[in-house]
């Protein structure tokens, strides 16, 4: 890992232990680079400490020549202060000072066009660098972080495979849109308040950015230097300090989880079951939402499953599973799983959400599974008493897949406004049979099943002309290869940092 140098470079040494604000140095430790630990930190507050040690080699520092550190040696650190990131100290102004680009206007028309920050192109960069060898980057941030804080590890599945891919995709959505500071207020502080669940705390971030520096520093050998690693710092910083700051104010409002009681199992099919639950405490969550989920049989192992009815009067939840192979938590939901277990909730999470200010019909595609959240859009609009239009896509390998289909032929009985169709592969891919019984451009669109289902979806509904801002998913992250603009497709099942790999709904 390597360390910025301050402008004169020095570094006293101490015999025997010597000590900054309470920093202690010794072989083997690195010095800490100011990030956030604590909710309302801003980063002109803490030193910044910068090393370079004499014996280490021109231009380089001593964080990346630990061998060239004396037995029993500690440092006294000469630290110099940033100046004030922002007169307002908002913790929105310092993400726009760190992250947030320039704009210029272009040749007489007025168009502000946002030009990327230097900071954001250094970031870029070592992750263009990086890239072909992504894997070994998170193996080695990993063995960083856990040799370092063997505490961590606990919060961690035992197995890592899958959550080596899921750090990257984080860094990599992040560092896309390091400009948009509106994108990332959102998506860290989803991303600060589902850590919560896992017992993540603001002193474990400062451990997670060495960690990370170190990694970076270790394999961006051509794009890394003094001014690359201080634009890492001044992002990890904001970053960080949005998720603290976002955990910090839902601590006050919500539980970091629930307990929640299996009170009936129904098994549909062979390899799909409904379950009811009893949470332990008022679980607030709209129609359309999804929750994580952890069993007792894979501690640590959270995986996201959409609610399949709009919020009920006694409080229970319902969630459909499909197993899926090798899928360990669905496996052990549908055919382990017994009324009177107790599972574990993470927040409530997701914006495919009805908007009840308009009146406009909805276009609703549900493919196996996916079709829990599609039925909880229907009972919202229901209890709302609109009469708008609404257009389900029912979609499934055979009718004997179509294991809820009795429940929404009763609601089309009920409600005169829902028309049902259900829709097999004898009959074509789901987002055909949408294409033939179109058009749907004034319809507000929602998608849920899996991935390969909702991707062609996108595509057929905006080859259609529907607007891309009315199509609703809850895939984000996993569709940012859709196209142009698909990162404006509404919908925020993203990549948590510390999460595993999700088993869709509709899987």
């Amino acid at each position: 890992m390597g360390g910025v140098e301050t402008p004169d470079g020095e570094l006293g040494e101490g015999g025997g232990g010597g000590r900054h604000d309470g920093q202690v140095l010794r072989r083997g430790d690195l010095p800490s680079r100011g990030f956030p630990s604590r909710p309302g930190f801003r980063p002109e507050e803490a030193p910044v400490f910068h090393v370079k040690h004499p014996r280490a080699p021109k231009g380089g520092s001593l964080a990346r020549h630990p061998a060239l550190w004396p037995e029993n040696t500690a440092f006294r650190l000469k630290p110099f202060r940033r100046p004030p990131c922002c007169e307002h100290g908002s913790r929105l102004h310092e993400a726009r000072h760190m992250m947030d680009g320039p704009t210029r206007t272009t040749g007489g028309t007025g168009a502000r066009i946002a030009e990327p920050s230097r900071d954001a192109v250094l970031v870029r960069r070592t992750l263009e660098e990086i890239s072909p060898v992504a894997d070994k980057v998170t193996s080695y941030f990993y063995a960083l972080l856990f040799i370092r804080t063997p505490a961590l590890r606990e919060l961690f599945p035992a197995a890592m495979d899958t959550q080596r891919d899921r750090l990257l995709k984080a860094l990599l959505t992040v560092a896309e849109r390091m400009d948009d500071t509106a994108f990332l207020v959102e998506y860290l502080g989803h991303l600060g308040r589902g850590h919560r669940k896992y017992g993540v705390e603001a002193a474990h971030y400062p451990a997670v950015g060495e960690a990370l520096i170190g990694a970076l520093a270790r394999y961006a050998e051509r794009s890394w230097d003094a001014e690359t690693e201080a634009a890492w710092v001044r992002a990890y910083t904001a970053i960080s300090q949005l998720m603290i700051d976002a955990a910090a104010e839902d601590e006050t409002r919500a539980p970091a989880w629930w307990q929640a009681e299996v009170v009936s199992h129904d098994l549909r099919t062979p390899d799909i079951a409904v379950l009811t639950l009893r949470p332990d405490a008022p679980y607030p969550f709209l129609a359309g939402q999804f929750t994580t989920l952890e069993t007792p049989w894979w501690p640590r192992v959270w995986r996201h499953y959409s609610f399949a009815s709009a919020p009920r009067p006694d409080g229970l939840l319902t969630l459909h599973v499909k197993a899926v192979p090798a899928g360990w938590v669905s496996r052990a939901l549908v055919h382990r799983a017994r009324p009177g277990d107790v599972l574990r909730l993470g927040p409530p999470s997701g914006s495919m959400t009805v908007d009840h200010a308009t009146d406009t019909g909805l276009l609703c595609l549900g493919g196996g599974t996916g079709i829990a959240p599609i039925k909880a859009l229907v009972e919202d609009v229901a209890e709302h008493g609109d009469r708008r239009k609404v257009d389900v896509f029912y979609g499934a390998r055979s009718g004997q897949d179509l294991y809820d289909i009795d429940t929404l032929l009763r609601l089309q009985r009920t409600f005169p406004w829902l028309a049902v169709h259900p829709v097999t592969e004898a009959q074509g891919p789901l987002p055909q049979a949408v294409r033939a019984a179109g058009p749907w451009t004034e319809r507000d669109a929602y998608l849920s099943g899996p991935l390969g289902m909702v991707r062609e979806g996108i595509d057929v509904l905006r080859g259609s002309g529907v607007p891309t801002e009315r199509i609703r998913h809850d895939f984000l992250a996993e569709l940012a290869t859709v196209g142009a603009g698909s990162a404006e497709v509404r919908g925020v099942h993203g990549a948590d940092a510390l999460d595993v790999a999700v088993e869709v709904v509709a899987q």
